[in-house]
């Protein structure tokens, strides 16, 4: 079991992620929705490199949303820190910099770019905005960065969260732990206290979700309507896993009495993914299919933060799974897309440079015709790729005659894989 280091769990995957960038030249820039657990990444490295000895004067961590920054920093207060810093260090050994937030400073790219040229630096930056690695900034940083795509909690590390975080959750059986996994979701803050009441989990996620459409939308993107970013939200996370076009979401929102239209609700979607608060999954044709106009999947990146909008009663078990595997796959590293060919839909048709996997996702393969349904889009595919249903149902685990694997889907997430690109 890992054990809390200055009341930070560590992220094995991660940490040795980034162990193996250390001292590398490009800028190392971790993304993801708020909360995700980016900071403290970055606090867990920063003390690994005390421990290894680097002197505090060689190593700058600063956080650009906390009380001790300017409310409107510009570029050329963060050159002033940075240019500080780096005569303040050690000379002979690099400054290791580590600016938290970065988005918060205007401009604050010119400065990285200016620290950039010193070859004096190792730079790690957090960004809980797509901004960061927007077509402008890619090529004003010539392609010198690596991203670090970082996710609310798998499974395999809620479970350890559970265990270090409280104790008594070492008494709950694993099927347990899943159910409130699914149900509220891995955002490690819900780790800073043991309670797990809905009440706490509801005012975490709460807080998240309403620093993410505040900031990270509405104020980042110029988007005064709220009330509508926030009806958005609510309809795409409770119909997340049916496919969608910014023209059916504006004509349903209109019918319900939020008038709106296709050029707007894609606006505000954009910046919504831009967030990483929505997650889109575009469809592809497959077994010989073509998809002249595609439409989409959205997704949330945590159930909690979904359950949150729409209930932590909300039953539809088999859309929370869905959402679940699809956080999983983008986990591992994988493209997805959802399937579509003449034989039915394939939920993910999941892409990454070791091959292609095929997935259906299915709380249960008993009821009615649902496997057969299941088997039948898979089976229309005739190339040699691996083709896998997920499910909790334990009856049919096992592998069909013609070669399709029905696996456990809790077994399938607790799986030995890359968590990261």
């Amino acid at each position: 079991m890992r054990e809390i280091e200055n009341g930070l769990i560590p992220r094995p995957t991660y940490d040795a992620l980034l162990d193996s960038y250390l001292d590398t030249a490009p800028i190392k820039v971790l993304s993801g929705v708020r909360r995700c657990g980016k900071s403290s990444l970055l606090r867990m490295l920063a003390n690994r490199l005390r421990a290894k000895g680097i002197p505090e004067s060689n190593i700058l961590y600063k956080k650009l949303d906390s009380f001790d920054v300017p409310l409107e920093p510009t570029s050329a207060w963060l050159d002033d820190l940075l240019r500080r810093a780096l005569a303040d260090r050690e000379q002979g050994s690099p400054l290791y910099v580590f600016l938290d937030e970065v988005q918060e400073v205007a401009g604050w790219e010119k400065a990285v770019r200016r620290l950039l040229t010193e070859q004096a630096a190792d730079i790690y930056l957090t960004g809980s905005n797509a901004f960061l690695l927007s077509s402008d900034l890619v090529t004003y940083l010539s392609g010198r960065y690596i991203e670090v795509p970082v996710w609310p909690l798998s499974f395999p590390e809620y479970l350890e969260f559970s265990c270090v975080a409280d104790p008594r959750s070492s008494e709950l059986s694993r099927d347990e732990l899943f159910a409130r996994f699914v149900r509220f979701g891995g955002m490690p803050g819900l780790f800073d206290k043991t309670s797990f009441t809905e009440e706490f989990v509801m005012k975490e996620l709460t807080a998240i979700r309403d620093t993410v459409i505040l900031n990270d939308v509405a104020k980042r993107f110029d988007l005064r309507d709220i009330d509508l970013l926030e009806k958005l939200v609510r309809y795409v996370y409770s119909t997340s896993g049916n496919l969608f076009s910014a023209r059916k979401i504006a004509d349903t929102l209109t019918s319900l009495g939020r008038k709106t239209n296709p050029t707007t609700v894609d606006t505000y979607l954009s910046a919504l993914r831009r967030a990483f608060l929505v997650l889109q999954c575009e469809q592809e044709g497959i077994a010989g299919k073509t998809v002249l106009q595609p439409l989409q999947k959205l997704y949330a990146p945590d159930t909690g933060l979904r359950n949150r909008e729409i209930g932590f009663t909300s039953r539809d078990i088999g859309y929370q799974l869905e959402n679940i595997v699809f956080c999983e796959l983008k986990r591992r590293g994988y493209d997805i897309h959802v399937g579509a060919g003449a034989s039915g839909e394939v939920d993910f048709v999941a892409d990454r440079s070791s091959g292609r996997l095929y997935v259906q996702v299915s709380s249960n393969v008993v009821e009615g015709d649902t496997l057969e349904r299941e088997l039948r889009s898979l089976e229309a595919i005739r190339d040699s790729f691996p083709k896998i249903i997920l499910t909790r149902d334990s009856l049919h685990w096992g592998t069909t005659g013609t070669g399709i694997e029905i696996v456990s889907l809790v077994d399938w997430l607790c799986a030995e894989e890359p968590k990261s690109r």
